[in-house]
């Protein structure tokens, strides 16, 4: 079992680089079970925990799978894919191997998958998924633990999803792509990663307009083929790094992410007196001493999005004043709350609304993190502290970083990986 030790009081300083998006990479790597023929590449993928664990699933599935770690390549064939279940002992460790369902459904008109697990940050459930595959044709059942879907062919259809679901307009998306007729789905998630999915599939010889909106259409085609892609760059490693930066007055520089795909949290960064620059796919943060306190509301992208929720907090746990952090997206993610106290921060929780009052400084303390971003932000409070810190649990920041510590340590953070 590994734990981050974290001695805080220097502020970051220098120029990283991200890799690509885990949450795009995931549903590609789930797509590629689309393609009859051929091999499917992705580059420049991030070797964490949960691409892993992806790349576990479709290899159980029959497909071909090899992850050049060196050059962060990724090669899959699933022309011989030979089964349609994800088990539970893989699905278990993270909600997005249900997103299998929607390519084996499309390809081979059946699949098993067991109900998804992952972050323990509030209920995710897939029933918009499974309303979804309903309305495409499918006959739904639940049987120890697993969902069943069967259709001899998915037919297009119109359907509104009650409010926009990142992975649920995914799964969708893929079992339309192969669907006969025209499917439309309204309410649609319109995050960058969605988009890029729709890229990849369009690539591969789906035909879908209106991505990056509110409404997609799909019109079926008989068959996809496997193509090469570079997924986009990660926004949420982008973030990660920028309220690193702003937790401890530095002045970092970060590449491989367009500034667009992060405007409302750009916003309010310079809500808290950092200076924004940027250009076509690179972003730099130059943060004052001391942050102002700002309030903020987590919303479905363009909002303020809640996987940066924790990270928002720690900054603003140090900065002067008193701001308010309003959770829309999950019910239980206040998880970090009781850690970042143990480090002297000033929270209060009243229903979904948290509200901060900054203190002069943290102090380092011993805490765990509860999932991948709240890990993260425990790491960014611990960097900003003073003294030294113990974090705990560092396997839910691996399922979503590549080696998070060596990143940070680029740019003069002194943090290190160490065994129990």
């Amino acid at each position: 079992m590994y734990y981050f030790a974290v001695e805080g009081g220097t502020r970051l300083s220098g120029e990283i680089s991200v890799g690509a998006s885990k949450n795009a990479v995931l549903p590609m790597i789930a797509a590629s079970l689309l393609a009859d023929r051929g091999t499917t590449v992705l580059k420049n993928v991030p070797n964490n925990a949960d691409v892993r664990t992806m790349l576990a699933v479709i290899s159980q599935l029959g497909a071909e799978v090899d992850f050049d770690k060196k050059s962060h390549k990724v090669t899959i064939d699933a022309s011989r894919v030979n089964s349609y279940e994800a088990p539970y002992d893989l699905v278990k460790k993270m909600r997005a191997s249900f997103l299998v369902m929607g390519p084996l459904l499309a390809r081979f008109g059946v699949a098993r998958v067991s109900q998804p697990g992952g972050c323990a940050i509030g209920a995710r459930p897939v029933d918009q998924h499974i309303r979804g595959f309903q309305k495409l044709g499918a006959k739904i059942s639940e049987t120890h633990g697993y969902t069943v879907a069967k259709a001899k062919r998915l037919r297009g259809t119109v359907l509104h999803f009650d409010r926009p679901t990142h992975t649920g307009t995914e799964n969708i998306l893929m079992s339309a792509v192969l669907a006969e007729g025209k499917t439309v789905i309204i309410n649609a998630a319109q995050d960058p990663e969605v988009v890029d999915l729709c890229e990849f599939l369009k690539k591969m010889g789906a035909k879908i307009e209106g991505a990056g909106t509110s409404r997609i259409t799909i019109r079926g085609v008989s068959s996809l083929k496997a193509v090469e892609h570079k997924p986009i760059g990660d926004r949420l490693e982008a973030g990660t790094f920028l309220f690193a930066a702003a937790a401890t007055g530095g002045k970092v520089k970060v590449r491989g992410c367009p500034p667009e795909h992060l405007s409302a949290v750009l916003f309010k960064l310079e809500d808290m007196g950092a200076k924004i620059t940027g250009g076509r796919n690179w972003i730099e943060i130059s943060a004052p001493r001391r942050l102002k306190s700002t309030d903020i509301i987590t919303d479905p992208y363009p909002g303020f999005p809640t996987d940066l929720q924790a990270l928002a907090m720690a900054a603003l746990s140090i900065a002067e004043g008193t701001g308010v952090v309003w959770e829309r997206i999950f019910e239980n993610r206040f998880l970090h709350v009781m850690e970042l106290q143990r480090l002297g921060a000033n929270i209060t929780i009243l229903g979904d609304r948290a509200t901060i009052i900054g203190v002069d400084s943290l102090s380092g303390a011993n805490v765990m993190a509860s999932d991948i971003r709240a890990g993260a932000a425990l790491v960014i409070a611990a960097m900003s502290a003073k003294g030294k810190s113990k974090i705990s649990r560092v396997y839910h920041i691996d399922r979503g970083y590549e080696r998070l510590e060596k990143k940070l340590q680029k740019l003069g953070a002194k943090i290190k990986r160490k065994e129990e």
